[in-house]
């Protein structure tokens, strides 16, 4: 009785921490933020670009949800003679995000800026914890209340310290260190194949930094290709360390998946240990190997695709550029492509170097811990 508490405490305490935003209205001077419902398309209109494509402008009729203006109307002047690429469409009952600007003669703009997603998200988060607790039970449990540790972290810790002018790398490295060694005893327990997991992530992280660095250096990126730098950039006097936040970046990213093979190749280590106690450490890492390199074949795959799928406008650039008789060597040795090349490369390498080191340790590592 007393664990189903613990457990059911353990849960309410993740769902609340996993959702810490609420929708409340926000007040700047010259600015209200809140959200509101499209009550009325007060007109709509299809256009042409000039390059051809069609996007749709809309006046909508919106009222006040929430905040200081709740239960107001304020008309959305939508349609313009400007062209908008990413133009949404809004129908009645949507629930939007709306920004209204006080103007030098008194009067007010009015601006609809995005949808309200945070119902849906919800939902899906929802289900997403329902299905990893059916399916992970206890362990499902640790796993998400290191999940939510792992949130807090990024949240409180990491960001605040880079945002006050801190050195992003190392605050990141420091940061991710701390989330392994949470997540590992936290999902695994006080065990020796948990300490050797941390040693083995040490290792290898040590691997995807001193590639990072070589790299990035190698390769003069400044870390300011992507356009969210243009946003940082403008935040007042805000300095950031854009390179130092390029390393951070390929840093966490590698982390996440270093934690998936690692703890899963020594996982492999003490189960051959455990069915044939006689066998070799020797014996035993060959074993594992064969395992983890049929692990390591899609590891790398999936964590390929992962960067694709986050850089595929880039991958529609090397296809332009081959078709339209661009210089192909000129597109690949932009900061923006080589930037997600080395991100790509060095990630993988890092992945690929734990199995090894993961393997070993867990073979030799555990035998000497069995004999003492």
């Amino acid at each position: 009785m007393k664990k189903r508490l613990y457990n059911l405490f353990l849960l309410l305490f993740a769902f609340l921490l996993f959702f810490p935003f609420t929708l409340q209205a926000q007040q700047t001077e010259g600015l209200i933020s809140f959200t509101a419902k499209v009550v009325e398309i007060k007109d709509s209109v299809s256009k042409t670009s000039s390059e051809g494509g069609e996007f749709t402008q809309q006046n909508l009729y919106l009222e006040a949800i929430s905040g200081p203006r709740q239960g107001e109307f304020f008309l959305y002047e939508g349609i313009s003679e400007v062209e908008v690429a990413n133009q949404k469409i809004y129908q009645v009952g949507d629930k939007v995000f709306v920004d209204v600007f006080s103007t030098d003669e008194g009067g007010e703009i009015v601006y609809v800026t995005e949808y309200v997603r945070s119902k849906s998200l919800l939902i899906l988060a929802f289900i997403f914890i329902v299905i990893f607790l059916l399916i992970g039970k206890g362990k499902g449990l640790r796993a998400l209340l290191s999940l939510v540790l792992t949130f807090i972290i990024i949240i409180k810790f990491i960001l605040p310290l880079i945002l006050a002018g801190h050195n992003p790398f190392l605050i990141s490295l420091a940061g991710g260190l701390i989330i392994m060694i949470l997540v590992i005893y936290i999902t695994e327990g006080w065990k020796r194949k948990s300490h050797l997991a941390i040693l083995a992530v040490i290792f290898s992280l040590l691997v995807t930094l001193i590639l990072s660095l070589i790299f990035t250096n190698l390769t003069r990126l400044t870390g300011m290709a992507q356009e969210e730098t243009v946003y940082l950039l403008g935040l007042g006097s805000l300095v950031l360390d854009f390179r130092g936040l390029l390393l951070a970046g390929i840093l966490i990213g590698a982390i996440g998946v270093l934690d998936d093979i690692i703890v899963s190749q020594i996982e492999a280590v003490e189960r051959i240990k455990e069915a044939n106690p006689s066998l070799s450490p020797k014996r035993v890492f060959s074993l594992a190997y064969k395992i983890g390199n049929t692990h390591l074949g899609t590891m790398v795959n999936t964590l390929f695709l992962t960067y694709a799928g986050a850089a595929l406008p880039l991958l529609l650039i090397f296809v332009l550029s081959r078709e339209s008789g661009l210089d192909l060597s000129r597109a690949i040795n932009s900061e923006l492509i080589s930037t997600e090349i080395i991100r790509t490369l060095v990630g993988s390498i890092g992945v690929m170097s734990a199995m090894p080191i993961a393997t070993f340790l867990g073979a030799y590592g555990l035998e000497k811990w069995t004999k003492k």
